[in-house]
Parts: structure tokens; C-alpha cells; sequence
């Protein structure tokens, strides 16, 4: 198997087939438009260890109870729904009896997979030779970006070699699918689906109903299979949880393409201005065109959509950061601003963390932030809209304000798993994730973040000042007085880590004074003060009467922000309090016996071990701070606090975990080439690299399959957004602070900023150019660190840059 790239920045192509790595073909090969997503499974297989299709719409989610280690285990998972792609073709025999022609197939002679990046469409091109008979065919399939409902696939039939004779062609809708793409959720239920009814609408047009058993989610799937002039329609055979169509085509011996069109439509009950999903489906499909018709618009929204987000980075790296930014459009697309939707880790390209939403979205909206607004503020609202439950979880936990789950799926409850498997030992173990409370600071800097890159005062003092000030509560009530020390400790958490989840030899989970959380409640506790001097005052009177909110608890939240512990061991910051005083772990012994020790903590329970003695990091914890906070920003929240952070106690904190830090996350990667990049380019490069080599080279070891990581992705895009070139939205102002790479010495992208649409950002070799489209909107304000300028709509400036 290769892979390749012949135009660079336009296509992903596979040569061959080579069954151990489809899975990730597939996950990499999705296509999806925000509403729904395939995977880019072969039509004519069904799931096994090989394949595995599957197709997802944002936010249909059902919940299924288990029994696992002797416990009953409540899950809630993305569903798997019916599969639209089935179609599989065969020589035609008078007995019917020759077999379906498979990619394993030993009649396979040619197999070849091309993503367009730029129009979002799939090519497979196969070839096969059975008793002398060559068989090409080609294959065309899309989701459609501008119309979110429908999908198509379109299968060309070639005879090669002088034959001619008739092929038979099997169109499905398949109902049986389960939730089984995961091999550490075997033992876990996956069928959510039932109530299964197929049926016929017209000659050409199939249809398949179901519902999710617990969310009672209706399904409606419908599919119109056209052939070329000459087909035969051989009739229908529905099965009790397939439809099927059932032609034959013939094929000259003159060479011509007989061709097979699938059009399917998808809704489900969530839809908005529709009374059936079945009915709408059928209708859709019916009013649907032609395949090449339904090209031609789906290539032109993407057309469009490309326009507000393309990234022009040259070489290889270029290619891979298309390919991210393809992924996150795909699954967070204009149709999500319409949708009850949050950021779904493993975006809706499999079954990894059951489609749940983690804190990811801290590393997406920032590149959303300045792209696709729109976008981010319905991501927002997701959040909001489940800020009901998060007062009620704090509430149930005794404290007071939000406490947002680390893990959210349909209505916000705690979604995290009670047990986790360890694939390496075998073991079932309790999973204490859910203490991961620092997920709502991530809410509170997004919403901060998003109202400054967009302007969008109505949101910050509406429901942003809402989710501000309830977050901020919770944690000025999560901090105990300590009269010792005359801080403010914050005691029972986990950090990003997520290694360590208690003391050696404590019965009890849970650690104190985590720095990344104690850091960032500090500045969310600031932020909501802010907030609340900025409203109007009719709005701030109407917020504190709502909230209980008064002087003697500002008076509180202030304090709190000022006095939180931050712990510091040997000139460094210690990730959580007694971090320095655990054991060091032998790197090298343990890099020598098993190779790739990503997943460090499996390693040591195998071994009848914990992570938990050991100053060992799966990911990046305390250096988190450098990525959500330039130098200046990160010194003044220390300086808030009564710390000093210069440079060198800074780098020497990143040193310390540098060499402490496993990277069981695709995520890591990406933090220490943020925070390296502007001090040791060439060691930064490294960690860059495998940030953008996550994915495409599966370097986590069979997880991509899984599901691609949507953070990751997006957050290498922001590198070079956000991160090369310092870009901040803070102030009212744009912040530039360009770090020379020698890595990306040319690259430019555009933005959206508080109503300006296309500012245009270029980076050459000691300039930097930013053009501003003509409109009647201000003058744009752009600050370095050493000058401030203007720049008026139509305008344009050039700004030189240092040498690298």
C-alpha cells in the first residue's frame, strides 16, 4: 500500500489493498457535511475485522445498559444508523451462483482510493479478471455539504478485453448494523436500533424506517437506483432488516460504461419542519437530480466553503494540514449552526469515545473563532442550553454554580464510563475521569475568546455572561481557605494528565492543587468580574437578581482569584501538589523493553503497577498554560496570583516535562511544538510533526480507525494560524507576534474579525502582509510588540519580521 499526493494540497490518494490498514483508510476517507457523515467503507462489504461502514448523524445518540465485570454498566453511545452505501455486483450465471466480487477478492487485479479534498468527493477504481473477463469499475461518492440530507454513489461498470455479457448489481439499505467498531466495547451493547420495516415506494425507490431503542429517535433512509438505458430491474428482495433492488445490466464488448446511480436521503426525527422522517425521505429523494447534477452543487458549496477557510501552507505539511481542515469542516460545517450539537472528539468518523464531548472544542473553536463564527456560537449554546443540568450536577455534589461533565452527550448529564478496559492486562478498572472538572474552564475561555474574535456583545451578555458567572461561582466555591499557607487550595481533581487519578496508597480519587486548573479558574474568576463591570447595568441588576449574585460573593471571587495556590517544586511547576516528591521512572529501561510506551499507564497495571507513584505525564498538563496563554497573558494571571513567572523558571517548567511526558495523546504533540515554537524551533519541529503525523500515520496504534482526533487536526491548523504567528484577538484589537520558522517560511490564510470578512494574512520570509477587504465597517486596529497601526477597509499593511 502507498500513499501519495500528486497535487499536494487537493488529494489524498491509496494505491493497492491492503486489508490490515482499511479501517483507517476508511476513517480517513469520510465524508460527511456537519449533519451526517460515511465512512469510506467499501460498498460492496459489510462490517467484519476488516471493514467496518458506518454512518452517523451529529447528535443522534442512545443509551444501552451492559453487563460488565459482573456490574450492569449504563452507556451512551452515537448510533451507528443504517448503512445507505451497500451495493455489490457480480458476473450473472443462469444458476446465480457466481460469487459477489470483494477487495479480497483473488480476481482483484487494480485497486485504487482518491479523495478530492477540494470537491469532497471519493474515486475507487478497481479492476477485476475472472475467466478471462476483465471487469473496470469506477466509483464516485459524495455527502452532500450543500444539501445536509442527501448522499449519493455512483458505480461505472466497464467491460475490458473484447467480452460482453450481463453483471448483477444487489442495491441495499441495511438495518442489521450494530455498534461494534470498537474492539475494547465488545462486551458492551450495541444494537440501538429496532423496529426495522423495509419496503418499496415506486420501481427505483427503496426505503428503510427504524428508531433508537431508548431515545426514540425516528429513522427514515430512502434510496433511488437508476441504471443507464438497457437495464434491467430484476425486482426487489426484502429482507426483515434490509431493502434490496435487485438489476442487470449489460455490458458490449464495444467498451462502453453502463452505470449505476444511488441517491439516498437521511432524516430523523431530531430534523426541524418535517412531521415524518421516513415521508421526508422519500420525497427528498424523489425530488432529488442526477448524480452529476447533485456534483456540480455539492463541488460549488464546497467551493464556498473553501473560500472562507482554506490555508495556504506549502509541501508536505501543507498537504496533511488540508486534509485536517477537510475533517473538521466536515464535521463542523455551516448545517452544525442549525444543530443541538457539541464537539464530538473523534469527530462522526467512528465509534472511539462513543461520540461523546470531551473538552476538545477548546482546541477547535479557536480556528472556528475566525472562520466560522456561526459555528461557534452554536457549539456555545450547546453548552448553555445544558447549563440547567450543570447547575444541578454541582448542586448534587454540594456546591454551588456549574459543573459541566467531562464527558456530554445528548442532554448533559455525566456521560464518563464507570470501568475502563485495559487491553493490555485484560482488567476492568474504575474510571475516575469524571473529576476532570477543569472541562468548564474550557467552556468559560471559549466563550471569552469567541465573543472577542467575533464582537458579539449580545452573546457575552446574555448567555455567555450566564455560563461565565455560574462556572466562575463553582469554582470560588470549590476553593478551601488555607490559614497555613493564606491561599486558596483546590483539593479532589484530576488535570488534563489524566495518568494520575489519586495519591500512592489513598483509597480515595482524586488530587490537590492541580496548577493547570488552579491557573485557569484564577483567570475565569477575573474574566466573569470583567464581565460583570461590563454589562449594562439594567442587564448586570437583572444577572444578579436571576443568580443570587452579591457584593459579598464578588468580594469572595475576587480574593479567590488572587490567592490560589500554585505549586512549585526544584524551580518548577508542579502539576498537582506532591507531584515532585513521586518516584522517577526508568524512560530508557522501559522505552527498551516495549518500544512505544505512549500508553504508559496500561503498560504498568499489566505489570501489577500505577502511573500513580511515578513523576510521568501521558500528556501535556502544566505546559497547557503556554498554549492558552501567550507569554505576556500567562505572567500577568501568575503575577494576579502573587507569582512571578519569568522566562527561566518558564523554561525550565518546560524542560522538567518534557523529558516526564509519555504522549498517550495526539494532543501532546501538538501542546509542546505550540510551546516550543517559540523558543527551540528545530526540537519544537519534532513534536510538530507528530502532531500532524497523528492520524494519517496512525501513530497512537490503531485508534484512527477508531475515529480521527478532532482536536489534534484542528489544533495544527491553528498552529500555524494562531500559533506562528502569535495572532490575538484581544482588546478590540488584533495581536500579531510572528515567530520566524524556519519550517514555514511562506504560508497565508484568511479570517474573519468582528464583522470583517477576508482579511487576508500572508507570511514571507521577513515580512508579514495583512490586507483588509473594502467595507464600510472601522478600521481594524493590528498590534505588535513594539508598534500599533490601522489598517482602513481597502487597506493594507506590511509589517518586517526579525531573521529565524
Amino acid at each position: 500500500m502507498t500513499e501519495h499526493l500528486p497535487e499536494a494540497d487537493h488529494t489524498w490518494e491509496y494505491v493497492g489493498y491492503e486489508p490490515g490498514r482499511e479501517r483507517l483508510r476508511e476513517a480517513l476517507c469520510t465524508l460527511g457535511n456537519g449533519y451526517m457523515a460515511t465512512r469510506g467503507a467499501a460498498p460492496e462489504c459489510t462490517a467484519d475485522t476488516v471493514h467496518y461502514p458506518g454512518t452517523y448523524a451529529a447528535g443522534c445518540y442512545n443509551r444501552l445498559t451492559s453487563s460488565v465485570a459482573g456490574r450492569q454498566v449504563e452507556n451512551e453511545d452515537m448510533v451507528n444508523l443504517p448503512n445507505w452505501l451497500p451495493l455489490r455486483f457480480r458476473m450473472h450465471s443462469p444458476q446465480g451462483d457466481t460469487p459477489w466480487f470483494t477487495p479480497d477478492s483473488a480476481a482483484l487485479r487494480e485497486h485504487r482510493q482518491r479523495l478530492d479534498l477540494r470537491t469532497g468527493v471519493l474515486e475507487r477504481t478497481l479492476t477485476y479478471e475472472l475467466d478471462g473477463r476483465t471487469l473496470a469499475v469506477r466509483q464516485l461518492r459524495l455527502v452532500h455539504m450543500g444539501e445536509p440530507h442527501l448522499a449519493a454513489l455512483r458505480t461505472e461498470f466497464t467491460a475490458k478485453g473484447g467480452w460482453s455479457g450481463d453483471i448483477e448489481v444487489e442495491a441495499a439499505l441495511d438495518g442489521s448494523v450494530t455498534n461494534s467498531g470498537v474492539a475494547r466495547y465488545q462486551q458492551l451493547n450495541g444494537r440501538h436500533l429496532i423496529h426495522v420495516n423495509t419496503g418499496a415506494d415506486t420501481s427505483d425507490t427503496m426505503w428503510l424506517r427504524c428508531r433508537t431503542s431508548t431515545s426514540d429517535i425516528r429513522i427514515g433512509l430512502a434510496a433511488r437506483t437508476t441504471a443507464d438505458t438497457g437495464a434491467v430491474h430484476t425486482g426487489t428482495a426484502h429482507e426483515p432488516l434490509r431493502a434490496v433492488q435487485l438489476m442487470r445490466l449489460h455490458l458490449s464488448a464495444a467498451g462502453g460504461t453502463c452505470a449505476v446511480e444511488k441517491v439516498v436521503a437521511l432524516y430523523t426525527s431530531h430534523d426541524p419542519a418535517i412531521s415524518d422522517p421516513l415521508h421526508a425521505a422519500i420525497d427528498a429523494v424523489g425530488r432529488a437530480p442526477a448524480f452529476a447534477d447533485l456534483t456540480e452543487s455539492h463541488a460549488a458549496a464546497w467551493s464556498q466553503l473553501w473560500q472562507r477557510a482554506d490555508l495556504d501552507v506549502p509541501g508536505d505539511a501543507g498537504a496533511i494540514l488540508r486534509l485536517h481542515l477537510f475533517h473538521v469542516l466536515q464535521t463542523l460545517s455551516p448545517h452544525t449552526a442549525e444543530l443541538d450539537v457539541g464537539v464530538p472528539a473523534r469527530g462522526l468518523h467512528g465509534e472511539a469515545y462513543r461520540g461523546h464531548v470531551f473538552w476538545d472544542e477548546l482546541f477547535v473553536l479557536p480556528y472556528l473563532n475566525l472562520h466560522l463564527p456561526e459555528v461557534s456560537r452554536a457549539l456555545l449554546l450547546y453548552r448553555h442550553r445544558r447549563l440547567p443540568r450543570a447547575l444541578d450536577a454541582a448542586r448534587d455534589a454540594g456546591r454551588r454554580g456549574a459543573m459541566y461533565p467531562w464527558q456530554s452527550g445528548s442532554d448533559g448529564r455525566e456521560e464518563t464510563q464507570q470501568l475502563h478496559l485495559n487491553p493490555r492486562s485484560g482488567h476492568w478498572l474504575p474510571d475516575h475521569s469524571n473529576l476532570q472538572h477543569h472541562v468548564g474552564l474550557a467552556i468559560a475561555y471559549n466563550v471569552w475568546k469567541y465573543c472577542e474574535a467575533s464582537g458579539d456583545s449580545e452573546f457575552l451578555h446574555t448567555k455567555g455572561a450566564e455560563m461565565l458567572t455560574q462556572i466562575a461561582r463553582f469554582w470560588a466555591d470549590s476553593a478551601t481557605y488555607d490559614d497555613a499557607t493564606g491561599r486558596y487550595r483546590i483539593l479532589g481533581v484530576l488535570g488534563p494528565d489524566e495518568y494520575h487519578d489519586s495519591y500512592p496508597g489513598s483509597p480515595a480519587p482524586g488530587l490537590d492543587d492541580n496548577a493547570y486548573t488552579n491557573v485557569c479558574a484564577a483567570w475565569v474568576l477575573a474574566r466573569a468580574l470583567h464581565t460583570l463591570e461590563e454589562l449594562p447595568p439594567p442587564r448586570r441588576a437583572e444577572l444578579c437578581e436571576r443568580t443570587g449574585l452579591d457584593a459579598t460573593e464578588l468580594a469572595l471571587w475576587d480574593d479567590v482569584s488572587r490567592k490560589l495556590r500554585v505549586p512549585f517544586h526544584d524551580g518548577v511547576i508542579s502539576q498537582f501538589d506532591g507531584f515532585g516528591e513521586l518516584l522517577e521512572l526508568d524512560w530508557a529501561a522501559y522505552r527498551a523493553q516495549y518500544g512505544d510506551i505512549r500508553r504508559l499507564d496500561r503498560i504498568l497495571e499489566a505489570e501489577g503497577d500505577t502511573v500513580n507513584r511515578y513523576q510521568a505525564s501521558k500528556q501535556a498538563d502544566v505546559l497547557m498554560l503556554g498554549y492558552l496563554f501567550s507569554p505576556p497573558e500567562l505572567a500577568g494571571v501568575f503575577h494576579r496570583l502573587g507569582y512571578e513567572l519569568d522566562d527561566e523558571t518558564w523554561h525550565r517548567t518546560v524542560d522538567y516535562y518534557l523529558h516526564r511526558t509519555s504522549h498517550g495523546s495526539t494532543l501532546s504533540g501538538l501542546v509542546h511544538g505550540w510551546v516550543l515554537a517559540r523558543v527551540r524551533w528545530e526540537e519544537a519541529w519534532t513534536y510538530v510533526q507528530e502532531a500532524l503525523e497523528g492520524d494519517v500515520a496512525d501513530l497512537q496504534g490503531g485508534t484512527t480507525e477508531e475515529g480521527i482526533h478532532l482536536g489534534a487536526m484542528a489544533g495544527t491548523i491553528d498552529l500555524v494560524q494562531r500559533g506562528l504567528t502569535g495572532l490575538e484577538a484581544r482588546n478590540g484589537a488584533l495581536w500579531l507576534d510572528p515567530v520566524p520558522s524556519p519550517r514555514f517560511t511562506e504560508y497565508g490564510f484568511s479570517i474573519r474579525y468582528q464583522g470583517h470578512w477576508g482579511i487576508q494574512l500572508r507570511v514571507q520570509p521577513l515580512r508579514l502582509e495583512i490586507r483588509v477587504p473594502p467595507s464600510d465597517m472601522p478600521p481594524i486596529d493590528v498590534r505588535l510588540r513594539d508598534r500599533a497601526l490601522s489598517v482602513e477597509p481597502g487597506g493594507s499593511a506590511v509589517l518586517p519580521l526579525p531573521e529565524a
